[in-house]
């Protein structure tokens, strides 16, 4: 099979793995190579954005990164089932501004049986912080991996 390992039907341990894929992807801003993770006419709802295929993807992901300055991001597993995965998120960035955010957000999305996602809807609020309250600082250390962020 081609596509994107781990394929579905997913168990937690596969689960975990497609979860910490896609925060190693999004974490280089790379938008090419995240969407490479979606299939073709992949949909999404961004919070109130509604986005339909891989050349819309990446141009949002393009326009998203030239306003989301250092980004990094933590995501967590929540629940699964055989082909859909529920994450909890956080990711940090400054505007242009110098101005710091904490971003936290819920992810619900479904997979086609070659493992890539064929459905993303994100809900996201965004939190002022002051870049002394930072905690998340480029992608996971190895270390770090599968270890729970905070609520706060």
């Amino acid at each position: 099979m081609t596509g994107r390992p781990p394929y579905p039907p997913f168990g937690a341990d596969t689960a975990a793995q497609k979860v910490q894929a896609a925060e190693d992807a999004w974490n280089t801003t790379d938008p090419e190579a995240v969407a490479l993770a979606y299939t073709a006419d992949s949909v999404w709802r961004n919070r109130d954005r509604f986005v339909t295929g891989r050349a819309e993807i990446v141009e949002f992901l393009r326009e998203k990164w030239r306003r989301e300055l250092d980004y990094a991001l933590r995501k967590e597993l929540w629940a699964f089932t055989a082909d859909r995965i529920a994450v909890r998120f956080q990711y940090e960035c400054r505007d242009a501004d110098g101005r710091w955010w904490r971003s936290y957000g819920n992810e619900l999305w479904e997979f086609a049986p070659d493992g890539l996602m064929r459905r993303r809807e994100a809900s996201i609020n965004d939190l002022a912080i002051d870049e002394s309250q930072r905690r998340i600082f480029g992608p996971r250390p190895a270390e770090q991996r599968g270890v729970p962020f905070p609520l706060r």
